[in-house]
């Protein structure tokens, strides 16, 4: 397994984009292939889009809304696992 994850314009330091690809990895753990996480923050509002690749094809696109508290490390990976588990 490997996991690639991006984060960029979210407003996020250093150690909370780490956490962020802690939690996306750990979701990502029990799944084999590669796998490659992206989010990208908005100036205009507080949604991430967040797009996961992954082998055979796998491809998902989810907003994440940071008034719903989605933005979150925890959430981003619990999110991550949801969207997987029937791919």
């Amino acid at each position: 397994m490997a996991v690639s994850v991006e984060i960029h314009h979210t407003g996020s330091d250093p150690g909370e984009r780490a956490d962020i690809a802690a939690h996306i990895e750990h979701a990502l753990a029990d799944r084999r292939g590669h796998w490659n996480v992206s989010i990208l923050g908005s100036q205009a509002s507080d949604q991430w889009e967040m797009k996961i690749l992954g082998p055979n094809g796998f491809e998902r696109t989810y907003m994440l809304e940071g008034t719903a508290g989605e933005c979150e490390p925890q959430a981003i990976g619990k999110i991550v696992a949801k969207m997987v588990k029937n791919g």
